[in-house]
């Protein structure tokens, strides 16, 4: 091992406590195949039951990678040879869905918390009424994260969670929707005996009466609720919404599309939390048409809003996190600027907020995003990209950017400058750049391995794949149109774009292609 001072260091030289203190920052994976066996000391660190009875079998990888015949060596080493000798010291263990079968016969006498990682559905509801994972569930599981991929509904695997949990008080339950159900709830919970141990919940649903359901008083232990909302919108259904919830202390709400129901459905739900300690909103707002023409200038959710109509309900409130955008109407005779926004949450006693808001007299709309600082959330939404204004975003991973007038290249440098960590990038803009002769400040993106310009305009392919604008070394997957791919590479034969699409692994595109022959060179 070598350190950023260019000496040697022999790991048998550290003690055991600095040994550990690397050991835990690496993949067990490899950790448990390397270490074990290599010698006494080894043996006795990593198969120490503090060390070992968190066992997470999860390869670390890109999304778009498969795991490697080497990495399943290992697993399969692991599984056969350590796993008998350590079994009866797991406490949480992390399973993906490939593995189930080599670790599903072995007895786990102390195992209270399961995660189990990129499943199938069927193959997830084959596991769950089989008796291995239904005794474990039935009788010792008190945590389970489980997660889903493209579950098409044919079985309801939440509920089924539920009612064998018997001893469930923390549940993760992640869904990656099929698309033919988007729009219908699938959590109704009062058809059925559920046990009532569950205190806290991290789901992700359809639909906003999909949270009603959940809050109907059927999970009576619940305290904390972590949901992310695909859709918050007018329904049919006739759901009581005006109830209190005196237990729950916790609640967080996601949502990214944007929504028109948030006065008729979010506040009146969010009033009815009368002892909630830790709120946490992520919303984007529209109001157009929502409002009367009066209340114009009190159109944007702002501290005056949050405190007189929301926070007066709740006594017990200690904690608020926030990012929420709102577009409305504004008034050439009124409308508030950064200054009122910013002094509508400082006249309460709260100064650690940011804003900035954007207002286009022309077509008398506006937007307004408001957030509680530091920034908490690893998703950013910029609206009326231009009056950004920047801060520090360091724990933000992924940005949708909107907006009908044009991305220029000093955003996107600002961009880079103040997102450093930013993994994945959509941009939705069908507004050309006015000015296409760029700096000479090269961007770069170290970190950016999803990029998504399929609803942008073809200018932004060659501010992002031209490596003399932009550099973007560990790019991965690209959606792009393929008209504006074939343009800017100039039907792939050009070295403009080369070196950033060398590392590409998937490619997205909205119409179907033969591939030329030059394809394959520029995307090896």
């Amino acid at each position: 091992m070598e350190s950023s001072n260019n000496y040697n260091i022999n790991i048998l030289d550290l003690s055991d406590e600095m040994l550990l203190a690397i050991l835990n920052k690496l993949n067990m994976v490899d950790v448990i195949y390397s270490l074990v066996d290599v010698n006494k000391r080894f043996n006795r660190l990593i198969l120490d039951p503090f060390y070992i009875h968190n066992l997470d079998l999860t390869v670390k990888h890109s999304l778009l990678q498969r795991v490697s015949p080497l990495d399943m060596q290992k697993i399969d080493t692991i599984c056969k040879k350590i796993l008998p000798k350590i079994h009866h010291h797991i406490y949480k263990l992390t399973v993906p869905s490939y593995l189930i079968e080599s670790i599903i016969n072995i007895d786990y006498p102390q195992l209270q918390s399961l995660s189990l990682v990129n499943f199938e559905e069927q193959k997830l509801l084959k596991y769950l009424t089989g008796e291995t994972v239904y005794r474990l569930l039935t009788n010792q599981i008190t945590h389970l994260s489980v997660d889903i991929v493209y579950d098409k509904n044919e079985s309801n695997i939440f509920l089924l969670i539920l009612s064998s949990g018997k001893h469930l008080t923390d549940l993760t339950f992640h869904n990656r929707f099929s698309s033919e159900h988007l729009g219908n709830p699938t959590f109704v919970l009062s058809s059925i005996h559920i046990s009532s141990t569950l205190n806290k919940l991290i789901v992700n649903v359809t639909t906003f009466d999909d949270c009603l359901y959940l809050l109907d008083g059927t999970l009576q232990s619940l305290t904390a609720l972590i949901i992310d909302i695909i859709s918050i919108s007018e329904s049919s259904s006739i759901i009581d919404n005006t109830k209190k919830l005196p237990k729950l202390k916790q609640f967080s709400l996601t949502s990214e599309r944007m929504t028109f129901a948030y006065d008729e459905k979010v506040v009146p739900l969010l009033r009815r939390m009368i002892h909630i300690e830790d709120l946490t909103l992520f919303l984007n707002v529209g109001r157009l048409g929502s409002i009367n023409m009066d209340d114009y200038i009190n159109a944007y959710i702002d501290g005056t809003h949050l405190y007189n109509d929301v926070f007066a309900f709740m006594p017990q409130l200690h904690r608020f996190t926030f990012s929420i955008n709102t577009c409305a109407p504004i008034s050439n005779i009124g409308f508030p600027s950064n200054d009122d926004i910013e002094h509508s949450f400082i006249e309460k006693g709260n100064r650690h907020v940011g804003s900035y808001v954007h207002n286009r007299l022309p077509i008398q709309t506006g937007q307004c995003h408001v957030f509680s600082l530091p920034y908490q959330f690893d998703t950013y939404l910029l609206m009326r990209c231009n009056s950004f204004q920047g801060g520090l975003f360091n724990k933000v991973r992924s940005m949708k950017m909107f907006d009908s007038y044009p991305f220029e290249h000093d955003l996107f440098e600002k961009i880079s400058q103040h997102f450093p960590f930013l993994r994945n990038l959509t941009l939705d803009n069908e507004a050309g750049q006015d000015n296409k002769q760029h700096s000479s400040t090269l961007i770069t993106f170290p970190y950016l391995e999803h990029l998504n310009i399929m609803f942008a305009d073809a200018d932004y392919g060659e501010q992002f794949l031209f490596e003399k604008n932009t550099r973007l070394p560990r790019l991965l997957e690209l959606h792009i149109s393929y008209d504006t791919l074939t343009m800017i590479t100039n039907n792939f034969t050009n070295d403009l774009a080369r070196v950033n699409c060398s590392k590409i692994r998937h490619i997205v595109t909205k119409e179907l292609y033969v591939p030329p022959k030059d394809f394959h060179l520029y995307f090896p």
